[in-house]
């Protein structure tokens, strides 16, 4: 009989990007809806930044409710004690990094692209919110997946 070796379960994750008003917050409150209490989720921004409506509104169409989300920087943590982090914006990786240089800390980049960039008519940016949402809904049901030692 032979055991598998799995990698240690992840209980703490930290979602990081420049001003934790759009990815983070969503990659937050998407992987607490996929894994409840679980997991204890966190998020924050290299720099100070405002809540988003567009998020709180393309958020709310799969049930999360990110109105009370109060945007944050790394400074401000109550916990810097993380199984992992992972960063969605160039600047926040490297702040990751540099967080994480004496912890036994795993940081992973998923470069997401910021859709408070996009210009046109409301409906043509909250599709490039929904696009974002998305594509982190898909990465985190990848990467946590149920049948994995999350």
């Amino acid at each position: 009989m032979t055991h598998e070796t799995r990698p240690p379960r992840i209980s703490s994750v930290l979602f990081a990007c420049t001003h934790n008003s759009i990815r983070s917050p969503m990659a937050e409150g998407l992987l607490k809806m996929l894994h409840g209490k679980s997991i204890y989720v966190d998020s924050a921004g290299v720099r100070e930044g405002e809540n988003d409506p567009f998020v709180v509104a393309v958020m709310a169409e799969l049930g999360v409710d990110m109105s009370r989300h109060r945007a944050k920087t790394f400074d401000q943590l109550e916990d810097d004690s993380f199984d992992l982090v992972i960063s969605l914006s160039p600047e926040a990786q490297h702040r990751a990094v540099e967080m994480t240089r004496t912890t036994a800390c795993d940081v992973e980049f998923w470069n997401t692209f910021d859709p408070s960039l996009t210009e046109g008519t409301r409906e043509m940016r909250l599709d490039a919110y929904r696009q974002v949402r998305d594509q982190l809904l898909k990465r985190l049901q990848q990467r946590f997946a149920a049948s994995d030692p999350v």
